[in-house]
């Protein structure tokens, strides 16, 4: 498939669907926000016979928006213009925005017609050509973990779990797996379906999670790894739109609440032969060699990657022991304690399940960062060593190995990265390292009412 938009795309898409008045275009910067503008539908067969020009500056936003000038892509560059061009197969209705909107997803590239390097998409599809040049084809699925919140605070200013349209009630309790707590959310669910349908997004089954209003659905496996970071954006995009005509949000956020399970993002990844073949496929439960060393090198570039898998300050409060959520690089068999797992299941559907990263991530760039590191440990063979069995968190301990347990030294590894700088660019992780570093200092500039409870009376 072209990397951009055929014209002819544009003009059967409206020819179909004559209701269109307006049209969202974005594209999705470092921060994992989509960005874009809402056009006139006459505005849009423009974009697909030229482009759309938007300014450089854009793709090195912090994830508020706010320039980041730092990165020498504001004043120094002029902020000059970049091409945006659209998507294949993106175009399509916005049912959450009313029956007369439609959405397409861009990408950028140089006035030249080059792909962006900053781009996120480009950054995954340069991973990607890695394989592709040994023949190989990477066969990727996402699962998002997020809550049902009110859009509306307590009386404190705390998050509250939304309440059901059904019932009028709050859910409490954990009730995992709970099909109550799913039927309370119906509505929701049904039309989420609906919307993922429209906008050719591969959504399947829902379950409720570990916490009050969390929920997880599942996006089909596919053997295009670009395409599956793509259906998370749009899937990602479609929830929120989704749960506001519910009165709610939906909210990816890391870690809402202390007391609360985090919200997860996991990566299901297999590698195809040119014939389609899977070759993590084995009778073995562990899989095969080259699933051994795609998990070594997941392993062996985990603590470097979790600038990319844990972006935010927030992130780093999800990692605790026995939550769930992963806290060293660990590997195992069926085990959900443990970082990077290979589930229970038939032999030709052998692949490894990579459970570190956050809801709050960039999918493009969680998927180049493991897909990087996994073929890493291909090309190196690198041994992941023993599969741990049982608690993966006692396993941890008794070792005592540990991911970067703070924003500050995940950014700092990340940035003397060498294997991730040859695979991801290195004027990425520049300027990415640029980024995080601003949006720090902005971040601790603000006094909060923690300091206060702590501070003004016992300093």
């Amino acid at each position: 498939m072209s990397a951009v938009a055929s014209p002819d795309e544009c003009r059967e898409f409206l020819a179909a669907h004559p209701q269109v008045k307006y049209v969202e275009v974005f594209f999705t910067s470092m921060t994992g926000v989509p960005r874009g503008k809402r056009l006139r539908v006459h505005e849009l067969q423009a974009i697909y016979d030229y482009g759309r020009f938007l300014p450089g500056s854009i793709l090195v936003v912090d994830t508020v928006g706010a320039d980041c000038e730092e990165t020498g892509l504001v004043w120094e560059d002029g902020d000059a213009d970049r091409r945006a061009r659209p998507v294949p197969g993106t175009l399509t209705l916005a049912p959450w925005l009313g029956p007369d909107v439609a959405q397409v997803m861009l990408s950028l590239y140089e006035l030249d017609g080059t792909p962006n390097d900053l781009d996120p998409r480009h950054v995954l599809q340069r991973v990607l050509d890695r394989y592709a040049a040994d023949g190989l084809t990477p066969v990727a699925a996402c699962e998002l973990e997020y809550y049902l919140v009110d859009i509306e605070r307590g009386p404190s200013g705390e998050l509250l779990p939304a309440r059901s349209v059904l019932t009028g009630q709050r859910p409490t309790g954990i009730q995992v797996y709970g099909l109550p707590e799913l039927e309370a959310n119906a509505p929701f669910l049904r039309e989420l379906w609906d919307t993922a349908d429209v906008i050719r997004v591969p959504l399947e089954g829902a379950i409720s999670e570990f916490a009050p209003a969390q929920v997880e659905l599942t996006l089909k496996h596919k053997p295009d790894a670009l395409r599956a970071a793509d259906d998370a954006v749009l899937y990602k995009r479609a929830a929120k739109g989704v749960a506001l005509r519910h009165g709610c949000e939906a909210t990816f956020m890391a870690k809402p609440w202390a007391d609360r399970a985090g919200n997860g993002f996991h990566v299901h990844v297999s590698f195809n032969d040119e014939g389609g073949n899977n070759l993590c496929a084995a009778e073995d439960p562990e899989g095969s060699e080259l699933l051994k060393h795609a998990i070594g090198g997941m392993k062996a570039l985990l603590g470097e990657g979790m600038a990319i898998l844990a972006p935010n300050a927030n992130s780093y409060r999800r990692f605790k022991a026995n939550s769930y959520a992963p806290v060293a690089p660990t590997w195992g068999v069926n085990n959900r304690t443990v970082s990077l797992r290979v589930p229970a299941g038939p032999a030709p559907t052998r692949h490894v399940e990579h459970r570190v990263a956050g809801a709050d991530g960039n999918p493009y760039l969680v998927m180049a960062t493991l897909l990087a590191a996994a073929h890493h440990g291909i090309k190196n063979r690198i041994d992941p060593g023993p599969a741990v069995v049982g608690d993966g968190y006692a396993a941890a301990a008794k070792e005592n190995v540990r991911l970067p347990s703070n924003w500050f030294a995940a950014v700092d590894l990340f940035e003397k990265s060498e294997v991730l700088a040859d695979y991801l660019g290195e004027r990425f992780v520049e300027m990415f390292v640029s980024v995080k570093r601003t949006e720090q200092a902005r971040f601790f500039e603000v006094v909060g009412q923690l300091d206060y409870d702590w501070y003004l009376r016992n300093a």
